[in-house]
């Protein structure tokens, strides 16, 4: 029996979130081993795969206010920037990933997606799902994207898969990131939750924090809300945000194991 489920690959865990332009290609080579492995072990396992910008594009993106909405010479200038700097990351996941014999086809949001107040208005999705049916890997990722009401700004992973999910119906979300899962105690990082319900939703949301590093999309409070928004519309069962940095943690998750805080109905 077949089963959609999406993965992103935060940019925190393949660049060094901190230090621009540092891709971190030890990890990306390991995840895609793993992704390999997952894929052979689990036959029927179809994969829509997403990563984040990371120092690529969120310090660009942060310098220039591209989030925020795009008008002037100079923030054209850095919608430009950003463009450029989110590609170079993407190439350098497809390549490695491709290295590890994965069939990935690259589909960048720039010249897919509109926007209308961030709020996407247009997306022909054909092409992806094609490429899905026919055991192929398709990836998005973190990009500008034109918008009708703010000139330009930012689509994160999130809010592609959000879109998407609507239309794909994944039966998982995986969000792997250096992070083991959502914390009760950030930054102290003793105490996580494994499990989040709309029973303990309105709990967790007052230990929420954003990213301690530059993340012009929202940092961490709005993965875990729009994941349980998700889930709650039951668009898909379950979502699980985990660290992908320990070896085996993404093969895992591909499998149904989760090592980190599971969001789901009950």
């Amino acid at each position: 029996m077949s089963e959609l489920v999406f993965l992103k690959l935060g940019g925190s865990l393949i660049t060094d979130k901190n230090n621009a332009h540092n891709a971190r290609h030890e990890v990306i080579e390991r995840i895609g081993d793993e992704i390999a492995r997952g894929l052979r072990d689990n036959p029927g396992l179809k994969l829509l795969l997403g990563h984040g910008s990371g120092s690529f594009g969120h310090i660009a993106a942060r310098q220039y206010g591209t989030r925020k909405g795009v008008e002037t010479p100079e923030e054209w200038l850095g919608f430009s920037v950003v463009w450029r700097e989110a590609r170079a990351l993407n190439t350098i996941v497809l390549e490695t990933l491709a290295q590890a014999g994965l069939p990935v086809v690259g589909f960048s949001p720039c010249s897919q997606v509109i926007t209308a107040s961030h709020q996407i208005v247009a997306w022909e999705t054909t092409q992806l799902k094609l490429a899905l049916q026919n055991g192929l890997l398709p990836v998005v990722y973190g990009d500008v994207i034109f918008d009708t009401e703010i000139g330009g700004t930012i689509l994160s992973t999130e809010e592609q898969f959000e879109h998407l999910a609507a239309q794909l119906h994944p039966s998982r979300i995986l969000l792997a990131g250096i992070e083991a899962g959502i914390w009760k105690d950030f930054p102290t990082r003793s105490d996580l939750y494994r499990h989040i319900t709309p029973s303990n939703i309105g709990n967790v949301e007052k230990h929420l924090a954003n990213s301690a590093s530059p993340d012009v999309t929202g940092g961490m409070r709005s993965k875990v809300l729009s994941m349980h928004k998700l889930v709650r519309s039951r668009l898909c069962r379950e979502v699980c945000i985990f660290s992908g940095q320990p070896d085996g943690n993404i093969y895992n998750a591909l499998s149904g194991v989760c090592s980190g805080t599971r969001i789901s109905q009950d």
